[in-house]
């Protein structure tokens, strides 16, 4: 399994996704009866009383946010091990159109546009650009008809206080995992309109683990729809790349997990070429959600020349295990990426079984 994004910038991407708190959260709303009362709004120019928000509220507030302000900032990660990565961010909305340009300051130049699922990546140096569709920026409705799922039974939240961060005052809290399968996150929301500025990763002791924050930040910045998407659009000279993806489901791969990991729903399930477009082989990549943290299993049959050895990997909150599984039924090659604690990738390694 080969990872088309170098690590660095893929964290930066996937905290980014983060911050605009999370879409599934959104759909937890829709299945939970608890919280479907509206969130009341409050005047424009003041913001609301939040001391009694619950975390559905919470993640409600900051969601709504990321999708209704326009802001142009500079966005920076950084993880415990010292990596360091920033990106340029131009985020503009119309109705329920999203369009986002990320644009990397560090490592590999790099230009990423997003337009709702839509997300193209050009690459200069190489003159590529890599096409897809990503499914995990949706509002994940298949997960719609579970009664159990709400996001308030692995994580509870608490108020921290007040502060600055890029010059905007900011309420902090935290939200708190009620089991040692996730980390916990510390955030802080722009006061008046609930957008986050910064954001931290905390262990089960409390320890940052990756930190991230906008560095400067104009709020209700003049960013065009029409103008980002002529820039999405200009491909000329560039080799475009499609993402070559199949949807498929666990059943149908013929995998499933014995024991589900607690507060971990499916949210997707594709086969993807494993050589490029045209090629026989095929990744099965396996996607689950909590809400807050996603963890997605790659599987593929394995190869002695090809697959390194068993290792576990980490940068900053990220952590990935690979796996070799041997059964009557085959040998495959496993790679679990989340983050999450080690011990939750482990929690699917050891349940993933084959079932044909």
């Amino acid at each position: 399994m080969n990872l088309s994004m170098p690590i660095p910038a893929r964290r930066l991407a996937v905290v980014f996704v983060a911050l605009c708190v999370t879409p599934f959260a959104v759909a937890q709303l829709r299945s939970d009866p608890a919280a479907k009362k509206p969130m009341t709004r409050a005047p424009v120019g003041e913001a609301p009383n939040l001391a009694s928000f619950g975390v559905v509220e919470w993640l409600q507030r900051l969601h709504t946010a990321s999708r209704e302000r326009s802001y142009v900032g500079t966005f920076v990660v950084s993880a415990s091990a010292g990596n360091l990565s920033s990106a340029r961010i131009w985020h503009a909305c119309e109705g329920d159109l999203q369009l986002e340009r990320v644009e990397a300051l560090t490592g590999p130049a790099r230009s990423t546009f997003r337009r709702n699922d839509h997300v193209m990546t050009f690459l200069p140096d190489t003159k590529v650009v890599k096409s897809e569709k990503r499914e995990s920026l949706e509002l994940f409705p298949n997960l719609l008809g579970a009664p159990d799922s709400s996001i308030a039974d692995f994580y509870g939240v608490r108020v921290l206080g007040h502060d600055r961060v890029a010059g905007f005052d900011t309420d902090v809290i935290s939200l708190v995992p009620r089991d040692s399968l996730r980390f916990g996150y510390r955030i802080w929301s722009e006061h008046r309109s609930g957008l986050v500025v910064k954001l931290q990763t905390v262990d089960g002791d409390g320890k940052v683990v990756e930190q991230s924050a906008f560095s400067e930040l104009q709020l209700d910045a003049p960013v065009k729809v029409h103008a980002l998407s002529q820039m999405m659009q200009s491909t000329a000279g560039y080799r475009v790349e499609k993402s070559e993806l199949e949807r498929t489901t666990s059943m149908a791969e013929g995998w499933a997990l014995k024991t589900p990991v607690a507060g971990f729903k499916p949210t997707s399930c594709y086969r993807r070429a494993m050589g490029g477009a045209g090629a026989r082989e095929r990744t099965v990549q396996w996607t689950f959600s909590d809400g807050l943290a996603s963890v997605s299993l790659f599987i593929e049959p394995y190869d002695a020349q090809r697959q390194p050895q068993e290792v576990v990997l980490m940068l900053g909150a990220t952590y990935t295990m690979t796996r070799r599984l041997v059964d009557k039924g085959g040998d495959w090659w496993l790679t679990v990426v989340g983050e999450v604690p080690p011990q939750t990738l482990e929690a699917f390694a050891q349940s993933l079984a084959r079932t044909r």
